[in-house]
């Protein structure tokens, strides 16, 4: 529809600048003067239909197969044919069909000179189409390297996301805790959520956030009281069936929990909310400062996020990462439309 929509319009336009062109010889002619020695305007209506002819001619034919393609010796020999055939054409047409036509200077620099215009017209424009071509085809690949980007790092942060998940089950597992049902029920209830909702493109924020609310139900189920988890979302209706990219809030959530239970009086503390900028994250979490105990791992889906912020909201997100006093702070601006 896109398609057929721009041929529409370019040929518009293309009727807009000719009807123009083959008005202006009634405008600065008097098609009554019949005066002997004056080119009538049935003359210049005729020689800008050649004229057009030219113009297409060198755009669609001659630039393509021969500048295009390296042969300007061949080009600038078609050029120089068209200059004289266009100059004997008109003056053979002048002296058979408008034989009071005085053939002065002037006269003859009418019959040479017109046909230049047009071609440099038409290589100007033929510059214009391919830049604009050229300009479409870039923002077509860009837009699928962006695409085949975000599908890879997409695919990195599920297994990621699965393997800590599964490390969360396998601590329930040598408690012996009765948790662990329940908790592999929560499992199968994101891996539903992966396999069924996060290829598609966006997904609603209210599907997203169950999705984190199961991911810290797990996480209350292996650590108990031992960690205090404070978990403040506060979104109308509204702004909850607003579209997001799926998985894109939980890494920031993931890195709180795999960076923060190693503390002394860990706690994590996570608030969602919207305000004139958008939708807000903000996670905070204790730290151990140079803590080697974590798997090389554990940065792979904070990282993978970032860089698909970058690549969605570029220039469009604020993301501030601080780790001060052994708080490691995580501030996430999104702009979502309401």
């Amino acid at each position: 529809m896109a398609i057929l929509f721009s041929r529409h319009r370019t040929v518009v336009i293309h009727l807009t600048v000719w009807l123009i062109l083959f008005t202006l010889p009634h405008l600065f002619f008097d098609s009554r003067n019949t005066q002997p020695g004056f080119f009538p305007v049935s003359w210049f209506v005729i020689t800008n239909l050649y004229n057009a002819g030219i113009f297409y001619l060198n755009a669609f034919v001659l630039l393509p197969k021969l500048l295009n393609t390296k042969k300007w010796w061949l080009y600038l020999i078609a050029v120089t044919a068209i200059l004289f055939i266009s100059y004997y054409l008109k003056l053979w047409l002048t002296q058979i069909f408008y034989s009071n036509v005085q053939l002065d200077v002037w006269a003859y620099r009418i019959l040479f000179f017109p046909v230049i215009p047009f071609l440099i017209a038409s290589i100007i424009y033929k510059l214009i189409v391919n830049k604009i071509a050229h300009d479409k085809k870039q923002k077509e690949i860009m837009a699928e390297q962006l695409s085949i980007k975000l599908k890879f790092l997409r695919s990195q942060i599920s297994p990621h996301f699965i393997f800590n998940v599964l490390t969360n089950l396998v601590s329930l597992a040598r408690k012996q805790s009765k948790q662990l049902e329940p908790a592999l029920m929560m499992l199968s209830d994101l891996m539903r959520y992966m396999l069924y909702e996060s290829d598609e493109k966006k997904v609603s924020l209210a599907n997203e956030i169950e999705y984190l609310k199961s991911y810290i139900s797990l996480q209350q189920l292996r650590f108990g009281d031992d960690i205090k988890i404070d978990l403040d979302i506060n979104l109308s209706q509204e702004i909850l069936q607003q579209k997001i990219e799926p998985m894109l809030l939980i890494p920031f959530v993931e890195n709180a929990f795999k960076h923060g239970t190693g503390a002394d009086d860990p706690f994590i503390s996570i608030q969602l909310f919207f305000n004139d900028n958008g939708l807000v994250l903000d996670v905070k979490n204790k730290f151990i400062e140079d803590d080697n105990s974590k798997d090389n791992n554990s940065g792979i889906g904070l990282e993978n996020v970032q860089s698909r912020l970058m690549l969605l909201y570029p220039q469009k997100h604020q993301l501030t990462v601080n780790r001060e006093n052994n708080i490691f702070h995580v501030h996430l601006n999104l702009p979502l439309s309401v």
